[in-house]
Parts: C-alpha cells; sequence; structure tokens
C-alpha cells in the first residue's frame, strides 16, 4: 500500500489547503508522497519542508503588498503575482523556506504544470527546492492571461489546472492507491464554460493547442469531480473539502463582525 496526499489548486482558495496541512503536521499525519497543483503546489511545498503555519503567515502579512499580488505587478512585470518577490525574496529572505528539511524529507512531492505549445500537462518531481523545482513551483502556479509563461528547459509552461485539476490519475498510475484529497470546492461544485475565453484565445493565439485545452477545461474537470465522487462513496478515497463556497464564508464572517459591534436594542 502506498499513501499520497492530493491537493487541488484555486488560488487564495488554496487558503483552506494550508489550514488542513497545518493539522496534519500537529497530528504528524505523513503520506509516502504528495502532488500538487498550483496553489496546491505553491503551498503543499511547505508540507514537505513541515513549516507549520508558514503559507498562511506570509499570505496575511504580504496580501496587500503590491510586489505580491497587484494590477501594478501585472501592468510592470506582466505577472499579476510578482515573480522576483514570491519566488526569491518571499523564499530566500523575507519568510526563509526550509530547503534543508524539504531535502531531507523522504516523502515524493509531485508537482504540474502545462506545456502550452503540446496542451498537456507535464508533472515534475521535486526533490531540493532549489531553482529548478522554484521554476516549475512558478509554472504550476501562473495563471493565463495574467501570467507570463515560464521557461524550463527550452519549453514554455503555464498554470498545471489549465489541464488536470488535480493529480488524481497521474498519483494512481505512479502506483499510490491509498490516497487523501483535498479539495478547494465544496462537494456538488461544477465548472461551467469560462466566460473569458475571448480573452484566453487572444492572449493565447501563438498557442491554440493550450487554448483548446481551456476550452474544454470545464468538461474535464466535472468527469474528475465525477470520478472522485465515485470513488469516494466506493471508499477506495478520503476526500477533504470546504463545506461551502469560501466566499460564502467570508460574507459570513462579516455578518458576524458586524453582529457583534451592533448595539443590541431590545
Amino acid at each position: 500500500m502506498k499513501t499520497a496526499l492530493i491537493m487541488e489548486g484555486g488560488a487564495m482558495r488554496g487558503l483552506f489547503t494550508c489550514g488542513v496541512l497545518d493539522v496534519f503536521l500537529e497530528n504528524d499525519i505523513r503520506f509516502d508522497a504528495a502532488a500538487g497543483i498550483s496553489a496546491g503546489a505553491v503551498f503543499g511545498c511547505n508540507f514537505k519542508s513541515r513549516q507549520h503555519g508558514r503559507p498562511l503567515r506570509y499570505n496575511k502579512r504580504y496580501c496587500r503588498d503590491p510586489r505580491y499580488c497587484s494590477f501594478r505587478s501585472l501592468l510592470k512585470t506582466g505577472d499579476l503575482y510578482g515573480a522576483d518577490f514570491c519566488y526569491r525574496e518571499l523564499p530566500d529572505v523575507l519568510d526563509p523556506f526550509d530547503r534543508r528539511a524539504f531535502r531531507e524529507n523522504p516523502m515524493a512531492f509531485y508537482i504540474g504544470a502545462t506545456d502550452i505549445e503540446s496542451g498537456e500537462v507535464v508533472y515534475h518531481r521535486c526533490t531540493d527546492g532549489g531553482a529548478l523545482d522554484m521554476d516549475w513551483m512558478r509554472a504550476s502556479a501562473s495563471m493565463p492571461v495574467v501570467s507570463r509563461p515560464v521557461e524550463i528547459g527550452g519549453r514554455l509552461y503555464l498554470d498545471g489546472g489549465m489541464v488536470d485539476a488535480l493529480p488524481y490519475g497521474y498519483m494512481h498510475e505512479l502506483g499510490y492507491d491509498r490516497n487523501v484529497l483535498i479539495l478547494t470546492q465544496p462537494r456538488g461544485y461544477r465548472k461551467t464554460r469560462a466566460e473569458a475565453m475571448p480573452l484566453m484565445r487572444l492572449a493565447l493565439r501563438k498557442y491554440p493547442k493550450a487554448v483548446e485545452a481551456m476550452s474544454l477545461r470545464h468538461e474535464q474537470y466535472n468527469r474528475l469531480m465525477q470520478e472522485i465522487d465515485r470513488d469516494e462513496q466506493a471508499g477506495k478515497i478520503m476526500v477533504l473539502r470546504p463545506p461551502e463556497p469560501l466566499g460564502e464564508g467570508l460574507r459570513r464572517l462579516g455578518e458576524i463582525q458586524m453582529f457583534l459591534k451592533t448595539p443590541d436594542h431590545i
């Protein structure tokens, strides 16, 4: 039996994943391997380095820093999430990523990015958290339209979620048969065709296979969720997911805060 932790992306919905990972670390829950796409990759790497609270900490600290994520960064650098800040200054200086712990942890760690010329997802096993691994993490989380393609080995890559929402099938192919999945959407969520497809076609006009992958993304995602639902009901996997859309949870949090601040006139 080989165990794996498989993590969905979803940009800042990935903070749900961060909380789950902290609970795993607190209870010394371990896996033979872990795999992530997009936010599942860049946040999930902290599980291998065993850095409790790190991604929650730096997101809270720098979320309003224009070097981290801003339209200013997009206009200035071509990346909504500033590449130099997110993948050099932050992990090297401001909130160091423990590369030694990452390297010494025997758990295998895989991430996926989309080759925009072939329109196919490519998986990479991260080993030391060094420059090459960082390039793959950046590629995995580089959302189309708001990110520049990342060149690795002469190929161009963007967000792995363009093709594969999470590496469920890939980990099965590698022989991992006892798996825990962390999703960032509630049960029953299904995607619809992206409203931004005209913009996607324009931004990716040189890469027709990537455009085709994006146009079919909602169908691929929905088929995958149906497969996951079946396997979960059959007891083949364990799935952790938010009980409601995360935006709804934030709205309710605001309602609670307003209620607590409102004088009681009864």
